[in-house]
């Protein structure tokens, strides 16, 4: 049985749905003038995602979420959203610790991801974390960072 604890991370359920949402808004709105643009996570299916498995959250109430994917040779890390009134006090950390244990038990060597390159806090983030920039490429009106993890 999973632990549910404010510290454990754990798979999203369907009533967890308004508070994904809720989360992912709060999260990326203030990207909007900043990238010209809704930011994709916002535009996301948090239904489907959660009802496919691809949503682990963080918190009661939920303070953070990730939306992965698992393909073959890596795991793609689609969304990660922290709580603005959460921000500094471990969630993401949390979060990222979390795709990285989920990573190795589903044998994936690789973990992948991309944000806005108008994104620059992620930026400086995701090096500390040891993703590398793989590259840059436009895709329909977002102009993304690619990054790229090996796992030991």
């Amino acid at each position: 049985m999973i632990e549910e604890s404010p510290q454990c991370v754990r798979p999203a359920v369907a009533d967890d749905v308004p508070a994904v949402k809720a989360v992912t808004d709060a999260a990326y709105r203030h990207y909007i003038a900043r990238i010209g643009v809704v930011p994709q996570p916002m535009e996301a299916d948090h239904a489907a995602n959660v009802a496919a498995g691809r949503v682990f959250v963080t918190g009661e109430p939920v303070d953070g979420l990730v939306v992965i994917e698992a393909f073959a040779g890596h795991l793609f890390l689609d969304s990660i959203a922290v709580r603005p009134e959460a921000h500094g006090t471990g969630v993401g950390r949390r979060l990222l610790q979390f795709v990285d244990a989920r990573a190795r038990e589903l044998g994936l060597g690789e973990i992948r991801l991309y944000t806005n390159a108008m994104m620059w806090e992620n930026r400086k983030i995701y090096p500390k974390y040891g993703y590398e920039v793989v590259e840059r490429r436009v895709d329909g009106p977002y102009d993304r960072i690619h990054y790229r993890k090996w796992l030991d």
